[in-house]
């Protein structure tokens, strides 16, 4: 296919940051196997090293390498979708869950937005007059990964293993979380949490760790969490926020950048007791 300059960019970004958390060995042989130079000298970061070799691959190989780490064009195009339903520069999970769940499934929705998450829960975010099979597709197409809430019954629902099935065939993370069910099929081979006994806080915040340690939604997480720091709203927002940036395991140059250029313009940030020392720890242990 001919990609266009801008899909190039969209593609060699990806393929970067997707590899660059994989060791240098990984690095290299992935780059060999798809016809692309290595070098035995290298002074810079991962991410400068694959950005520089990646770049001088014709679109075919840089297709067929982004199709290898489970990113697609086609994809990110979908993304560009802004469905309603779908809180603006927030992580999109799609959560898959029985309709008898409903009110403790949006408890966990509303517990996620403050870590940068934009749940959708069918039953919640669908107005009674649009055609609801079209709008789970649609959320299920422009989603940034799924998660199911496994109660009892879950398998037995007409819909629940079919939106898992659309979310693995897009290649997006998909998590489970029992909750008096035990994974089966082909969830059970995906990342699970235990839901028994854990509050809606405390399941949001694992499936925030969950997804900034996964390597095909890292960088999306961390885009998102820099963004909710630089619009900090108070001191604890900003307090609460730092934390998260420091959590994160992955970051780009640019980010350092942002989160010192907050910190002077934006006076619930810098009027934040100790936050602009950790900002200043934090871009120091990045560079």
């Amino acid at each position: 296919m001919m990609l266009k300059p801008g899909q190039r960019t969209t593609l060699a970004k990806e393929i970067s940051a997707r590899l660059a958390s994989e060791e240098w060995a990984i690095i290299d042989l992935t780059l060999q196997n798809f016809s692309l130079p290595t070098e035995d000298q290298w002074q810079g970061s991962k991410l400068q090293y694959i950005i520089e070799h990646v770049k001088q691959a014709d679109d075919e190989i840089l297709v067929d390498l982004a199709k290898h780490l489970s990113f697609e064009i086609e994809h990110e195009e979908k993304s560009r979708i802004e469905p309603a339903f779908w809180q603006k520069d927030m992580f999109r999970l799609f959560i898959s869950h029985l309709s008898s769940e409903k009110k403790f499934v949006a408890e966990v929705q509303e517990a996620l937005l403050g870590f940068g998450i934009s749940g959708f829960v069918a039953h919640e975010d669908i107005e009674p007059n649009t055609e609801w099979q079209s709008q789970i597709e649609t959320a299920l197409a422009t989603c940034d990964a799924l998660v199911a809430f496994l109660h009892p019954g879950f398998h037995e629902s007409l819909w629940t293993d079919q939106e898992i099935g659309f979310a693995m065939g897009r290649g997006v993370p998909v998590f489970a979380v029992g909750v008096g069910a035990v994974p089966y099929g082909f969830i059970g081979k995906f990342q699970a949490f235990k839901g028994a006994n854990r509050t809606p806080l405390q399941l949001a915040r694992d499936l925030f760790d969950g997804y900034r340690r996964n390597k095909r939604s890292q960088a999306k997480i961390a885009s998102v969490i820099v963004g909710l720091f630089e619009e900090s709203h108070s001191f604890a927002a900003a307090t609460t926020r730092i934390k998260y940036l420091e959590e994160l395991e992955y970051w780009e140059p640019a980010f350092s950048r942002r989160i010192k250029m907050a910190a002077k313009v934006n006076g619930q940030i810098s009027g934040a007791w100790g936050v602009q020392a950790q900002v200043d720890r934090l871009v120091a242990s990045r560079s």
